[in-house]
């Protein structure tokens, strides 16, 4: 249950984020950018920038020679979770009203709103030890091979996120609205969000998890 209302924070705060108007999630802007681009559903286009962050979590775990059974079951098993997270993106993004031409205070409280909801449901589906979403996953992937930090894989994927995105909107609409200052404040506030739960909850959540 915990699992579950995490990844539906997730969603929610992932939707909320581009109901703003002030740009996508890092990790999500480059399937935002299409979506804005190509008329496509966001979480259609989001969908298949998972199964691709899922086919290279594969190879660069392969390459690395740790890609185990297990391993690979869990990653393979990303994509059926795929599917149903988008589809909860898109419920959401149907329910909640945009707000992009709202005034900017009402602009700014969605918008960390988001935040709080992307910070507070990654960090309860990733402390339950289940399936991670591909967008966590991709970074523990690239983390494990490297033998890099989370923490800075996940800045630097952010950041390879951004600029693609920001070159994808360029080349494809002549403009750049997937990125914005809501981008740029999710990557500073969601992981300080993670650690605020981490710590107020982290020892109760890892019990439940605990052989």
């Amino acid at each position: 249950m915990i699992y579950i209302a995490g990844l539906v924070l997730l969603a929610l705060g992932l939707s909320l984020n581009v109901k703003t108007g002030m740009g996508a999630s890092a990790i999500v802007s480059v399937s935002y950018a299409l979506s804005l681009a190509s008329g496509v559903g966001f979480g259609d286009t989001t969908l298949m920038l998972y199964a691709l962050f899922v086919v290279l979590e594969l190879l660069v775990l392969a390459l690395a020679h740790k890609l185990d059974a297990k391993r690979a079951v869990l990653t393979l098993l990303q994509l059926p979770l795929s599917l149903v997270f988008t589809r909860v993106m898109d419920l959401v993004g149907i329910l909640i009203p945009d707000v992009s031409a709202c005034p900017m205070p009402l602009r700014l409280v969605v918008l960390f709103l988001a935040i709080a909801c992307t910070g507070a449901g990654a960090a309860l589906s990733l402390d339950m030890r289940i399936v991670p979403n591909p967008g966590d996953g991709i970074v523990q992937a690239f983390s494990d091979a490297s033998g890099k930090t989370t923490g800075l894989v996940k800045n630097l994927f952010d950041l390879v996120n951004i600029i693609l995105a920001i070159a994808l909107s360029l080349a494809l609409t002549g403009r750049v609205e997937a990125v914005g200052f809501g981008t740029i404040a999710a990557v500073i506030l969601v992981g300080r969000v993670i650690a605020v739960v981490n710590k107020l909850f982290g020892g109760r959540l890892g019990r439940l998890v605990s052989p």
